[in-house]
């Protein structure tokens, strides 16, 4: 083997950085100076570069639509990056959070682009910004000896789910319904699907971490500790670091499972059989998830009406369930021949809307099971919502063409894990959560009418949701509940979110965050805010007074 001079190695190196990264000289000076920074602090000679794109290049535009789910944020008036870095090395991580922080510019990290207000390749705030693309970094490791798995971030959950079946057919993940959401992101929110019920969120089973801090040194759960391993499940991406992969548990799956999916229009009596629903999907036997989706409809003679979707994941068989279903929820009217029996990772399928008979290699692909406007919001329901509610709710949801609601039961074991053991708080006494959602497809044209339909609809249920705070789903991101254009907000205006987000918890973040990044140089439009150097003394004090089971965590 041909041995090169380490001169020469260095400089080929160098040179292959700056050919892939795309020439920069005639790009602006903060391309310039961050590509210029990236070369220099290089920390290993990784075995490939990264992939570079910036605003001149051809594919810039194509990379970064290439996993943005809401075409709301590729509108031409919306910010766009400078730069985009897409890493195939850790180290090449390190190096853009040591130059991003050298030179003042934000840092925007990506794993699936699933986040609901383009915050991760998008931006409301006035300083320039770089994504950090992680699509490269997708490795998926399965140990079935441990019943564990590490999982790069650039992977979606659905390759996790897929590379899991292929070990074993008995071993799952619980975690979401879209098989195309970034394991990254998803899991620093909390991480909900169809086995919460049984075995938690995916953030609750989140076993170990790598992750890059705002130092740009590699962490994993041992050497950041608990508090901030704590902060990281559940307290939303782009806080405290860059997530490089999760160790996760696996959980066990019978070979066999039973979906279903059973229509109900208000001809059919919705309205009856949702006022059950409410009464016993989140205290049913903890195997059994039914969803319910509701959507506009038209009746045989062309008129409006709603129909629900009520869609269930059960683990164990087709008679087991039916003796449940006979038990529990009669009223569903639930026949044996609305069953399948199918394999785990064949229901990963069926719950993700691809048509029968698809082939679980699709995860592979990785690609978005849905690409639109949209506008989404979500609410913690705690007492059944009464009948002459769900009407106006009805009439609320037919003025919108576009318009959805999808309710997620909860109780099981979401209701045994504690508030505080993670930083996703809606536990205990939490009936069902509400995702509401509004899409369309000719752009800003009709942008205002659905906008202020879904937030119309919202303001509706103001009575019949969770109060003082009115909680939502931090990966559900939704910038009407509050956020700061600059990425500094204090203490007081991030509560606006914050508490809604993660109720008591925020008060723990906010004491993390101060901790290991007192710079905040992670921060976005709703980000944990720092508390400022002179504060921190009488918080940490307040903090130790009010929040006893720090110590327990």
């Amino acid at each position: 083997m041909l041995t090169m001079p380490s001169g020469t190695s260095k400089f080929l190196s160098v040179l292959l950085v700056l050919t892939i990264c795309a020439s920069y000289a005639s790009a602006d000076s903060i391309q310039q100076s961050f590509l210029q920074c990236f070369d220099r602090n290089r920390i290993s000679n990784s075995p490939l570069p990264p992939s570079c794109y910036t605003p001149t290049n051809s594919s810039f535009s194509i990379v970064l639509q290439s996993t943005a789910n809401n075409l709301r944020y590729l509108v031409p008036s919306v910010k766009k990056p400078e730069l985009i870095l897409m890493p195939t090395d850790e180290s090449h991580i390190q190096t853009a959070v040591i130059c991003a922080k050298k030179l003042g510019v934000q840092l925007r990290i990506r794993s699936g682009g699933h986040d609901y207000e383009g915050a991760s390749y998008a931006s409301e705030m006035e300083e320039p910004f770089v994504i950090l693309d992680m699509a490269k970094l997708r490795m998926v490791t399965v140990q079935i000896e441990d019943t564990s798995a590490w999982v790069q971030v650039g992977a979606t959950i659905g390759e996790l789910y897929y590379k899991i079946s292929v070990e074993s057919k008995v071993h799952g993940f619980p975690a979401g319904l879209c098989s195309s959401l970034g394991v990254g992101g998803h899991i620093t929110g909390g991480a909900y699907g169809p086995m919460m019920r049984k075995y938690g969120l995916g953030a609750d089973n989140a076993i170990d971490v790598r992750m890059v801090d705002a130092n740009g040194q590699i962490l994993d759960r041992n050497s950041m500790g608990e508090d901030l391993f704590w902060a990281i499940r559940g307290g939303g991406g782009g806080n405290f670091g860059v997530i490089l992969a999760w160790k996760v548990q696996l959980v066990p799956v019978p070979e066999k499972v039973t979906v279903f999916t059973v229509a109900k229009t208000l001809e059919m009596g919705l309205t009856k059989v949702l006022t059950k629903w409410q009464q016993v999907a989140d205290k049913t036997d903890e195997n059994l998830f039914i969803r319910v989706i509701m959507q506009n409809s038209k009746t045989p003679k062309g008129d409006k009406t709603m129909l629900g979707l009520f869609q269930a994941l059960f683990l164990g068989s087709a008679d087991e369930l039916l003796k449940v279903m006979q038990r529990d929820f009669p009223e569903l009217g639930l026949q044996k021949k609305d069953t399948s029996e199918v394999s785990w990772i064949e229901s990963v399928l069926y719950i993700a809307n691809y048509p029968s008979g698809t082939k679980p290699e699709i995860f592979l692909e990785g690609k978005p099971t849905f690409l639109n406007y949209f506008k989404a919001k979500s609410d913690f329901v705690r007492e059944a919502i009464p009948e002459s509610g769900l009407e106006g709710m009805f009439k609320q949801l037919m003025e919108d063409e576009g318009s959805l609601m999808i309710w997620n039961p909860y109780g099981g074991m979401m209701s045994k894990i504690p508030e505080s053991q993670t930083p996703f708080p809606h536990r205990a006494g939490t009936k069902f959560m509400i995702q509401y959602v509004v899409t369309w497809q000719d752009g800003e044209s009709s942008k205002t009418r659905h906008m202020d339909s879904i937030r119309k609809l919202y303001n509706y249920m103001t009575p019949y949701v969770s109060m003082f705070p009115r909680e939502a789903y931090v990966n559900y991101r939704d910038l009407d509940l509050g956020m700061n254009k600059d990425g500094y907000a204090s203490f007081i205006q991030a509560s606006a979110w914050g508490s809604m987000y993660y109720k008591d918890n925020f008060n723990r973040l906010v004491k993390i965050k101060t901790k290991f990044d007192p710079e905040n140089f992670f921060r976005h439009e709703q980000s944990i805010p720092p508390l400022p150097v002179m504060e921190n003394k009488k918080v940490t004090q307040w903090d130790t007074t009010c929040h006893t089971s720090d110590d327990q965590v």
